[in-house]
């Protein structure tokens, strides 16, 4: 399904950051690797303020754009199934799919949507996640 307006952009970002909130909480609890677990409570943080960020961004610019046509962003090419956490790698893993699928869609998003400041905010949010998916990949080594 397209998502064809600013509306529909900006609520689907917002699932996808609390998705990874979601997995990024029950995965910490799930393991007892140390420095694992401490990683994903700083992921799940960053994804609770990516929520709020997105939520705000919406309410910030929902008079002017919420109707505006956007071209080009279909949900499925977005979609990952999500298992339930299991080992760490597995765990490691899932982290990445979820940061290089959330990072795809924030700088595909902030190249279609034609209000500056939310295009800057989606820029921002993928840099952010480039961040996370090197500190996940310096993780999975160790790991396993």
């Amino acid at each position: 399904m397209e998502l064809g307006t600013f509306g529909a952009v900006m609520g689907f970002a917002a699932q996808l950051v609390v998705q990874s909130a979601d997995f990024y909480a029950t995965a910490s609890a799930a393991t007892k690797n140390a420095t694992l677990e401490s990683l994903l409570q700083s992921l799940a943080q960053d994804a609770r303020k990516d929520v709020a960020t997105m939520e705000q961004t919406r309410r910030e610019n929902v008079t002017e754009m919420i109707l505006e046509p956007i071209a080009g962003l279909v949900r499925e090419d977005y979609a990952i199934g999500l298992q339930p956490p299991g080992a760490d790698a597995e765990i490691v893993q899932t982290g990445l799919r979820l940061e290089e699928r959330d990072q795809k869609f924030f700088r595909d998003a902030s190249a279609r949507v034609p209000l500056p400041e939310v295009a800057r905010v989606f820029r921002k949010t993928a840099q952010r996640k480039e961040q996370n998916i090197s500190r996940l990949r310096a993780l999975a080594a160790a790991v396993g």
